[in-house]
C-alpha cells in the first residue's frame, strides 16, 4: 500500500483515492482504487458519493502517475485545465463498494497533458472523460493576484 499523503499535493480529508493498484510508465498508465464509506468527504447519507465528484478521483489518478513519471520527485501542484465528455452512468458511487479508476497519458508537451480516464466498478466501465492538465512552470506565481 502506497503513502498517498507524500504522493499527492493534498492534505487529509480531501485525498479521495484510496490505493494505487498498478503503475506501469512504459504504457503511461496508472490505476488507483477508492472506496466510498460515510467518513469520505463528499459522502451524502444514504446515497453515496456523487458521481461528478469522479472527475476529482481521475484528477488524483492523473497526479499519482505524474509523481511516478517525474522519478518519485516531491508533488507539485497541478491546474485541471478541463475535462471532456465526461459520461457517467450511475447518479451515485456506493456505500460499502470498490471502484477502480485507470488514467492514460495520451499527449505532453512537459507541460499540459491529456489522459483518457475511466472508472470501473467490478471490471464495468461506469464513468469515462478526457482530462487536461497544466504541471509546468511556478503555478504558485500563475495564481498570485496583482
Amino acid at each position: 500500500m502506497y503513502n498517498l499523503s507524500e504522493i499527492l499535493p493534498h492534505k487529509a480529508p480531501m485525498i479521495l483515492i484510496d490505493d494505487i493498484l498498478d503503475v506501469n510508465l512504459d504504457e503511461h498508465t496508472l490505476v488507483s482504487e477508492f472506496r466510498i464509506y460515510p467518513e469520505k468527504v463528499f459522502y451524502e447519507k444514504g446515497r453515496g458519493v456523487n458521481s461528478l465528484v469522479g472527475i476529482e478521483f481521475m484528477a488524483q489518478t492523473i497526479a499519482c502517475y505524474l509523481y511516478f513519471k517525474s522519478g518519485c520527485q516531491e508533488p507539485k501542484p497541478g491546474l485541471l485545465l478541463g475535462a471532456r465528455l465526461y459520461n457517467n452512468k450511475t447518479e451515485y458511487f456506493e456505500d460499502g463498494k470498490k471502484y477502480q479508476v485507470k488514467v492514460h497519458e495520451v499527449f505532453t508537451d512537459n507541460e499540459i497533458v491529456a489522459f483518457d480516464c475511466l472508472i470501473y466498478d467490478n471490471g464495468n466501465e461506469i464513468a469515462s472523460a478526457t482530462i487536461n492538465a497544466y504541471q509546468g512552470g511556478n503555478i504558485e506565481e500563475l495564481l498570485k493576484s496583482e
